[in-house]
């Protein structure tokens, strides 16, 4: 296994397409059908921006998995403290190679990555039905601080 930093929006764009697959089959309100088109455009135009990072994971030459990190430095306000953290937009592992240990090998290359910037603190949200998430991260020992409700009219 090799996990490594890339700017190989194709790539990405193609391996976005279990995770947003599965926004949409949980939520097609709000989401839209995979377009890899679209999505390869959408990459291409972050990818280099500096406040994000992605790595990419492969297993014998394979891509079969991503994440997509933000560094986030949030200033001082009147209401708040600053602080830094690391938030996981998007991590995701090809179907037939989930459970093998590749998800937590890219949180913990993640927490590295935090560390080595001297950040203390790792933040991601996930919709709730997502119960792949869920259980992930409960199993890595992530807690809730905040809820996110909403009500429709």
């Amino acid at each position: 296994m090799k996990i490594s930093r890339t700017t190989d929006y194709e790539t990405i764009a193609k391996l976005n397409q279990s995770v947003h697959d599965l926004h949409y089959e949980l939520y097609p309100k709000y989401f839209k059908q995979y377009d890899y088109e679209a999505m390869k455009e959408f990459f291409k135009g972050i990818i280099h921006d500096e406040r994000f990072i992605f790595l990419l994971v492969e297993d014998d030459g394979e891509a079969i998995g991503y994440a997509w990190i933000e560094i986030r430095n949030d200033p001082e306000t009147p209401f708040k403290k600053a602080y830094k953290s690391v938030y996981v937009h998007q991590i995701s592992v090809t179907e037939t190679k989930r459970k093998k240990g590749y998800g937590s090998r890219l949180m913990k290359e993640i927490y590295e990555i935090a560390k080595n910037k001297g950040i203390d603190l790792v933040e991601l949200d996930y919709w709730l039905e997502n119960k792949i998430a869920n259980d992930f991260y409960k199993k890595l020992g992530f807690k809730k601080y905040r809820e996110f409700v909403y009500k429709e009219l």
